[in-house]
């Protein structure tokens, strides 16, 4: 998924979780985007918190319908959100 837009269409909460970088080892510098088309909020985890870290300056959620948010892997299983999030 890495340089794609994922949209997220649902009616209920989604949830979104970052595999650690013994699953997948994305390159650092990647970037995902991610939309949220339906109503349904797009929450954003790691797998395995502790090993694989994901932060934002505004939150971890999408802010609302056609909210897109960008995670960015900044460092070795670490990842940060920015764009239309929320907490």
């Amino acid at each position: 998924d890495a340089g794609k837009l994922i949209t997220a269409n649902n009616a209920a909460a989604i949830s979104l979780t970052i595999p650690t970088d013994a699953v997948v080892d994305f390159p650092v510098g990647t970037q995902l985007l991610v939309m949220q088309v339906g109503a349904g909020q797009v929450t954003v985890s790691a797998v395995t918190p502790g090993t694989t870290s994901v932060n934002s300056k505004n939150g971890l959620k999408t802010s609302g319908q056609y909210a897109v948010i960008s995670l960015i892997k900044v460092a070795a299983n670490s990842w940060v959100i920015g764009g239309d999030a929320t907490t």
